[in-house]
């Protein structure tokens, strides 16, 4: 029940031998409570402990960020059970990163070739968010990270490099491209178009546009602009100009930080309104950034990161140490939100699931500031998210994820840099030696070992959980693939002598047969979107292999 002399999102729950009882001081609060019972039930079973918590959060906006742009797009399915799994560790905002894959209504030449987020999708993800007291952010990239869009034959006169649609696609280029020209008068209709469309699908009151990682800005056509009054000013005067239409409309712009940090004092020339996302993702991330951006005044969420971009399974130890010191600098700095982030760089070969942890991570760090020890909270998360009464599951997985000698990004580079066209032999030789694959066979080695002991966790886990497990020991076969390829090509192409390299035939028909088992675990939870990329990738090695 609701009680009024309780702050609007504290509750307390009390067990006692007769019943049990909630009162909050919302029906957010509520829920918190219930879901408090419920991670207590799931644990004791019928026989409740008894005890009286009374508890709130430190920070009020508890969010978390999921990427639906750079290879995978989720199925509404997987969103709402993403919802819950927030609402469960009493998160209340959720935002997915768009550039291209919304179906916009004019823009088919975009999403051709994609199984894009439809506005009747967005809507009911809203609706079923709302009743879990998430609030579901619009998200839109609107000023660079538009790669796809300034690619095509209609739009890519408004970007800032020329001949955007003669340049061949690239998962690489993708992650650096494109900016929009700043200088053309229709490049603000073209956003605000965007925006005006996908605004209203939702019932936030706020509305990110992203704007960050602009790095063509003031290179190509708004170059002559740029030697005027320079990019700095090229940048704020369009982020302004956003952010009024945002605040014409009604909502509260937000945006990455990572530009204006570079002149943080221009905080002062944007609305007052807006709010600044001030992301980093190092496990000792500085504090300075953070430091400055509060004494000019920024209002700010901090936004760490769960680590499982360019890896197979996530970097959990990373991660951690990220997120708790990001999440302290939250509650030293005042910081009036924190928003996890979960990227998907280069095709989002990373499963979703697997940023279970780091989205506890999150949760428990910006509702409480008291820090749990990594080796006492992945324990926690062991029996709470996976019912593992061994308590291993997490440090199990952590790693294994540690084991990746070849990983996804040096992947893509040493295919992209054969493919590219303006790589010599020299250059493709010198990024590939910068990989230890010494390390291969021994990385091999745990991995295997892990593996079986993830199996034998299986028998200490509810049969619920328990096919949670597979697309573990999937990822962990691929990392073992990927070590192998890199050490064969070490020693078949580059003469270096490793004992982890096999024959390159059979390691042909083994990443075949194990991407068929990817893409199973990919349908899981995601819809077609561009696995066609990744399909690529895995014929080009697979071609590779057999030649070397």
């Amino acid at each position: 029940m609701q009680n009024a002399s309780l702050g609007e999102e504290e509750y307390i729950l009390t067990i006692d031998s007769g019943s049990v009882t909630m009162e909050g001081g919302s029906k957010a609060a509520v829920l918190y409570g219930v879901q408090t019972l419920r991670q207590i039930i799931s644990q004791k079973g019928a026989v409740l402990p008894g005890l009286v918590i009374r508890d709130y959060p430190d920070i009020k906006n508890r969010g978390f960020y999921h990427d639906a742009t750079r290879g995978r797009i989720p199925t509404l399915s997987y969103l709402k059970s993403l919802a819950d799994k927030l609402s469960y560790y009493k998160l209340n905002q959720l935002q997915l990163y768009i550039e291209h894959s919304f179906l916009f209504k004019d823009f088919s030449e975009v999403w051709r070739d994609d199984t894009p987020l439809t506005a009747e999708e967005i809507m009911e993800l809203d609706d079923y968010c709302a009743k879990l007291n998430i609030e579901l952010v619009p998200s839109l990239s609107s000023f660079g990270h538009l790669y796809k869009l300034l690619s095509t034959k209609t739009y890519a006169h408004l970007c800032e490099l020329p001949d955007s649609d003669k340049m061949p696609f690239g998962l690489i280029a993708r992650m650096g491209h494109h900016t929009i020209d700043t200088t053309n008068e229709e490049s603000f209709a073209l956003i605000t178009g965007m925006i005006a469309e996908f605004m209203p699908l939702f019932r936030s009151k706020h509305f990110n546009l992203c704007a960050d990682e602009t790095f063509d800005l003031g290179k190509g056509r708004s170059k002559e602009r740029a030697e005027e009054i320079g990019t700095q000013r090229l940048y704020v005067d369009f982020l302004e100009k956003l952010s009024k239409f945002v605040i014409s409309k009604g909502r509260i712009p937000m945006f990455w930080g990572d530009i204006i940090s570079r002149f943080p004092e221009a905080i002062r020339e944007l609305p007052k309104e807006s709010i600044c996302l001030n992301w980093g993702y190092a496990p000792e991330q500085r504090e300075e950034d953070t430091q400055m951006l509060a004494k000019v005044g920024a209002t700010q969420y901090l936004c760490p990161g769960v680590g499982g971009w360019n890896q197979f399974i996530n970097l959990i130890e990373s991660s951690y140490r990220n997120i708790t010191r990001m999440c302290s600098y939250a509650h030293k700095y005042n910081a009036i939100g924190v928003l996890n982030t979960d990227w998907g760089d280069f095709g989002h070969v990373n499963h979703p699931e697997f940023s279970t942890t780091g989205l506890i991570y999150g949760a428990t760090f910006s509702w409480n500031k008291k820090e749990i020890p990594f080796e006492e909270i992945n324990k926690q998360i062991s029996t709470l998210a996976y019912t593992d009464r061994t308590e291993h599951f997490v440090s199990i997985v952590a790693e294994m994820a540690t084991k990746s000698v070849m990983d996804w990004r040096n992947v893509i580079e040493y295919m992209e840099l054969h493919t590219g066209g303006s790589a010599g032999e020299d250059d493709i030789k010198k990024s590939f030696l910068k990989l230890d694959l010494s390390k291969a066979q021994k990385a091999n080695q745990i991995l295997a070992e892990k593996s079986q002991e993830l199996y034998q966790v299986i028998a200490s886990m509810d049969t619920s959980k328990r096919s949670l497990v597979k697309p573990y020991l999937v990822a962990a076969e691929g990392m073992s693939l990927w070590n192998s390829i890199g050490a064969t090509i070490d020693q078949r192409v580059y003469h270096r002598e490793n004992p982890a390299a096999e024959d390159p035939c059979k390691l042909a028909v083994d990443l075949e047969y194990w991407f068929y088992e990817f893409k199973e675990v990919w349908r899981s939870v995601s819809k077609e979107s561009e696995l066609f990329h990744l399909q690529n990738v895995i014929n080009w090695y697979a071609d590779y292999l057999r030649e070397i």
